[in-house]
């Protein structure tokens, strides 16, 4: 292909890739599906691969992330980011309301007052962007105000923030050269169903609260591949540049639009208090049918010339408020305690519920998390409690109303035996759980792990819900994972409420997960506190199941992210004896136990060769350097030994080096590492 067909190319798919973000992430009016979107990205990722010389920092291969960040710069904000003032009190609102029309006599342009935007207040991350010449050149968070951490790595994952401004558009927004710069303040969120998916695929220890939580441990992750993975948005609510000087608030939220970011477009001008409390009433009840956690109704002036006469306090701008939403609440009263087992034997007690109506659903049960947390509440059967949902999405018993303590009120005791198996309970002295060892054949704990083996980011067999699970269980026909490929017609046929047609689709959904990667198995086995990025980080260091169960504890705790607590968990996981059986019935059934290898050598550069990364790679993730060295048949291995023949060294390598210098091995840096990867 001639280089100006290239060029053309290059900048078609790019254009039309940004055009698709932008129908997506601000329009909601998707044109084509994900696997299309993922086919054309495939297609430029390619091109550029080819020809790396015309790659550009805003192209949208950019954003799938891969570089491992050690430390993140500490910046100063062009202006100070403000922290708003808040309120729970619709009084207060109108108090600010009045205090601002008392400041300003005789400025409005409308009848009755000064114009307000009513925007939504999303529950995320405070964030700001630097765009120069519409190009994005830093992100970073809000800090104290002052100063706040570089983050731009993670922000470039994020598909709802432009790279480049108006790209999709056939107008140029910015002349070229143009040193112009602007900037664009928001909040970085999670979405609800994203949210849930990613706890699902955390051990139930490491499991976040609620959705901002989440978002905040993933901006600070060193690695920006797993940002990417994790699916942030971007929500614009201010915009700043010499451009828009001259607009209201109320057009720049438009202007936002058209330059391609996000603002959730439920803002609305508002001319007197009565327009206020309407919005933030009609939201107090919609916000639980939005996909997003919102917790409030933020209130501006319209007018941004009057901001910097208005001033500010030493915290917070003297033109906007934010009304927050009361958490709900609601009473009733706790009829029985059910003790239940989880995949991993941990014992919850669960609160059962009078049902009662809290944040636009029927809450009927409460976790009570541990016994440590009943005696702290000092809960009893058939206390009046207090419940709020944390986060807005998980119900949680806050208090107990002792006034209306009944008599019959009576304690709740922790079962000395497993509810589901008889077997007698323990407590190790260093935790509140109490567990049940028979991890083999507890019913409630051979249940639960199929649920996960069964679940979205596992094996995602479509079809072997609870229901399905419960009667496989106990009728024997399964006793773990590994049976579940053996399951035929007539048995399923033998269930409740399963036809041909459901039959048939679930053994097409059973057959289907064979396909699934290495990473996806190892993270479907279910092994204690390895989440799915613990089974990734496990696979890029141990290509082969067989490699990892023979890894001693001191090897896999070297391998980054994973350390002596993780690699005791795996190493202890591989030699239980019901574990090594159902593993063997795997294997029988064709699962996936190896990463897969490249379909074509690309050369011989490394054969036979046993090369070990260490310290972190500014041009690769350790996935893709790995598997530049397995297509160029070398094996990538995870501890330095008398074995290894190569050490490559990034920034800030550990205690590998030191060992390989001992031992004298030959050791190179990310350069070298590249020109050894162009050889033929």
């Amino acid at each position: 292909m001639k280089k100006q067909n290239v060029v053309a190319e290059l900048e078609r798919l790019r254009k039309e890739l940004d055009r698709h973000n932008y129908l997506y992430y601000v329009l909601a009016k998707p044109e084509i599906s994900d696997y299309e979107f993922d086919r054309m990205l495939e297609k430029l990722i390619a091109l550029e691969n080819e020809f790396p010389n015309l790659k550009t920092p805003d192209s949208p291969t950019q954003r799938v992330g891969g570089g491992i960040t050690k430390e993140f710069p500490t910046v100063r904000h062009r202006e100070r980011m403000l922290s708003l003032s808040n309120t729970y009190s619709v009084e207060e609102v109108g108090d600010f309301y009045r205090r601002v029309l008392k400041l300003l006599p005789g400025r409005s342009k409308h009848q009755g007052g000064p114009a307000f935007v009513a925007e939504l207040k999303f529950d995320g991350v405070a964030v700001s962007l630097l765009y120069r010449d519409g190009k994005l050149v830093r992100g970073a968070t809000r800090g104290d105000g002052v100063q706040g951490d570089d983050i731009t790595p993670n922000i470039r994952t994020l598909r709802s923030v432009p790279l480049r401004l108006g790209s999709f558009s056939d107008t140029p927004l910015f002349s070229t050269g143009s040193d112009a710069e602007i900037e664009v303040r928001g909040e970085v969120f999670m979405r609800k169903d994203d949210f849930t998916a990613l706890n699902e695929a955390r051990p139930e220890d490491e499991q976040f609260a609620n959705p901002r939580n989440a978002t905040a441990g993933t901006l600070k992750l060193q690695d920006s591949a797993e940002v990417a993975r994790r699916k942030l948005f971007f929500v614009a609510y201010y915009l700043k540049g010499a451009p828009f000087d001259d607009l209201a608030h109320h057009d720049r939220l438009k202007e936002l639009e058209h330059l391609g970011f996000y603002t959730g477009g439920n803002y609305r001008l508002c001319y007197d208090l009565e327009d206020i409390y309407e919005f933030i009433d009609y939201w107090h009840e919609q916000r639980w049918e939005l996909p997003y956690e919102i917790d409030g109704v933020v209130l501006k002036l319209n007018d941004v010339s009057l901001w910097e006469e208005l001033g500010a306090t030493s915290k917070s701008p003297r033109w906007a408020i934010a009304y927050k939403y009361p958490a709900q609440r609601a009473r009733t009263v706790l009829r029985k305690v059910v003790f239940q087992v989880g995949r991993l034997g941990t014992v919850t007690p669960v609160a059962h519920l009078e049902p009662v109506k809290l944040a636009g659903t029927t809450v009927a049960r409460s976790t009570l998390h541990n016994l440590d947390e009943i005696e702290r509440l000092d809960i009893r059967l058939n206390d009046t409690v207090e419940i709020e949902k944390a986060g807005e999405i998980i119900p949680k018993v806050i208090s107990v109303v002792r006034e209306e303590r009944p008599e019959n009120a009576g304690f709740i005791t922790v079962p000395e035996v497993c509810p589901s198996c008889g077997t007698p309970l323990q407590r190790p002295a260093d935790e509140v759980n109490f567990y049940c060892p028979n991890e083999e054949t507890c019913p409630a704990q051979v249940k639960a792990r199929l649920e996960h083996f069964a679940s979205r980011n596992a094996m995602d067999i479509n079809g072997l819900g609870k229901a399905v699970i419960e009667q496989l269980v106990n009728s024997k026909q399964v006793y773990d994972a590994g049976d579940l490929y053996t399951l035929t017609h007539d048995k399923l046929l033998k269930l409740d409420r399963q036809g041909e047609r459901s039959a048939t689709k679930l053994l097409r959904a059973i057959e289907e997960s064979k396909k699934r990667g290495y990473d996806r198995v190892l993270f479907a086995l279910g092994i204690r506190h390895a989440g799915l990025a613990t089974a990734r980080e496990l696979v890029s260091a141990y290509p082969s199941l067989d490699k990892l169960q023979a890894a001693s504890t001191e090897e896999m705790a070297e391998v980054p992210d994973i350390g002596p607590v993780i690699a005791e968990s795996v190493h202890a996981f591989f030699r239980k004896p019901y574990v090594v059986e159902m593993i063997e019935k795997l294997r029988a059934s064709g699962l996936c136990f190896a990463a897969a290898k490249p379909a074509v050598q690309v050369s011989h550069v490394f054969d036979g060769m046993k090369v070990i990364f260490t310290g972190g790679l500014e041009r690769y993730t350790r996935d893709k350097a790995a598997e530049l060295v397995l297509e160029r048949g070398g094996e990538v291995v995870a501890s330095v030994s008398k074995n290894t023949d190569l050490v490559v060294a990034g920034k800030e390598p550990g205690g590998k080096l030191e060992k390989a210098r001992k031992l004298g091995i030959k050791m190179i840096s990310e350069d070298e590492f590249e020109e050894m990867l162009g050889k033929q």
